[in-house]
């Protein structure tokens, strides 16, 4: 079982800087502390549409990377995008699902069903390179591939629960971050 914040540590080290990144919920109020990058697409209040968000960016940015930052909780939300991405099959996605087996950003409730196979899931929609990682260490090993490897790519990190205070959602959606996204993708 690996820590989320050691995890996206490891990826902000191996980011370039045309690579786009869409966060929801948890990984999102992490991701904005330690990685504050023009290329960051924040999905927070839109629980489970940072896969459809994702989709929508490679969609329309072919030449470049789209990395989403998912949750399982909020992956339940929107299970249909497995089977959108598998049809569509953009070559420049790349689905990680963070697994702690509860609603964390909503006061960590469990799943319905925690040993639910979100692998199995992405498989059945049609996503041919899926992963299941455990460890830290499988985790670093495999972020090189994971990075340059032809998608859609879905990842499915098992990580601990994390922390359950406040978040500090509100920052996320600035104006200038807005300005910045827009400016970096030349629109």
């Amino acid at each position: 079982m690996m820590n989320r914040t050691k995890c996206l540590e490891a990826l902000a080290a191996r980011l370039t800087d045309d690579e786009i990144v869409v966060a929801t919920y948890s990984a999102a109020s992490e991701w904005v502390e330690m990685s504050d990058r023009a290329l960051n697409y924040y999905s927070f209040g839109a629980m489970g549409l940072a896969s459809s968000h994702g989709i929508g960016l490679a969609l329309a940015r072919p030449e470049r990377r789209v990395i989403v930052l998912d949750g399982d909780g909020s992956l339940l939300m929107n299970l249909g995008t497995l089977v959108t991405v598998g049809a569509a099959a953009p070559t420049n996605l790349v689905h990680m699902v963070f697994c702690n087996g509860s609603y964390e950003a909503n006061g960590g409730h469990p799943l319905p069903n925690p040993k639910v196979d979100f692998c199995a899931m992405a498989k059945a929609g049609g996503i041919a390179n899926v992963r299941r990682i455990e460890t830290l260490e499988e985790f670093e090993a495999q972020l090189p591939a994971i990075l340059s490897e032809e998608g859609p790519i879905f990842v499915e990190m098992v990580i601990e629960q994390g922390p359950m205070g406040p978040r500090k959602y509100d920052d996320m959606y600035k104006e200038e971050r807005r300005q910045r996204m827009r400016e970096a993708l030349g629109v």
